[in-house]
């Protein structure tokens, strides 16, 4: 159950990666949209109209990215740095793409360049903790997601805390995973997917009692999520408590009918052990 946690990519990783960004809102299906930006003469645009432009095609890119066209997100890239090769949102969309595509080096460095030109943005902070903590470089990764959590202009640091977590998690650095979902909860005690990190977490670690009132807790004020049902049914099975079992497994089946997590229970219940 090692997962970043809605942490996610500007372009839907996920989720991940809670704390994912606001999709663009560009329609990436416009029909060269650029063209309506007025240039200061025929076919001499002004600097400030090609970094327009550029924007524009850098939102389309992310668009593109979101759908899993990479091809067309590339040329839109490509159309973005003829016109405007300095503008620093290009850095950030190209770092999103070569990770796609698998270039990690070329994705590094456009993660890095994105950040030389400003080292503060929280999302591309994200972002790169991200990659780096799929790249096995947690240290690096955690120092980038708590440096987003700590930008008072980041709206979800309890998901930059709960990723790092995860990603210390992943290391297999667990007291130090712990932690970051502390902090998570102290930040948002609402936030589910630090619920769902931290007693997974306790329950790898046979701290089922905690992982439990943990959920039970989070339950009586918040709404259910099908993670959370499936795991605190694992919980109780663990404590061979059957009627908890029972009442967990209902609401699943009754609020989340079709999901993966109500499937996945059904197969557990029909091959136990």
């Amino acid at each position: 159950m090692k997962r970043v946690a809605a942490a996610c990519l500007g372009v839907a990783m996920g989720a991940a990666l809670g704390g994912c960004h606001a999709k663009p809102t560009v329609n990436p299906n416009a029909a060269n949209p650029e063209q309506n930006i007025p240039l200061g003469s025929p076919g001499n645009p002004t600097g400030a109209q090609r970094a327009a432009a550029a924007r524009v095609n850098v939102q389309l890119a992310l668009g593109y990215l979101q759908q899993g066209n990479l091809p067309i997100a590339k040329e839109k890239l490509d159309r973005a740095r003829s016109e405007d090769p300095d503008l620093p949102e290009l850095h950030g969309a190209a770092a999103l793409l070569d990770q796609r595509l698998g270039k990690d080096k070329e994705a590094d460095k456009e993660f890095r360049a994105a950040l030389q030109a400003n080292p503060n943005d929280p999302s591309m902070l994200n972002n790169y903790a991200v990659f780096l903590c799929s790249h096995g470089k947690p240290d690096e990764g955690v120092k980038n997601f708590e440096r987003a959590a700590t930008n008072p202009l980041y709206p979800t640091p309890w998901a930059a805390y709960t990723n790092a977590g995860v990603c210390l998690r992943a290391a297999h650095r667990d007291a130090e995973a712990a932690g970051r979902f502390d902090r998570a909860l102290r930040s948002n005690p609402a936030y589910s997917e630090a619920v769902f990190q931290a007693s997974s977490l306790d329950m790898t670690l046979e701290r089922l009692a905690d992982a439990r009132l943990r959920i039970d807790l989070f339950l009586l004020n918040n709404a259910a999520t099908p993670d959370l049902l499936l795991l605190a049914w694992q919980i109780a099975e663990a404590q061979h408590d059957q009627a908890a079992q029972i009442r967990y497994a209902a609401r699943l089946g009754r609020e989340f009918p079709d999901s993966d997590q109500t499937r996945a229970l059904a197969a557990a219940r029909a091959n136990p052990g």
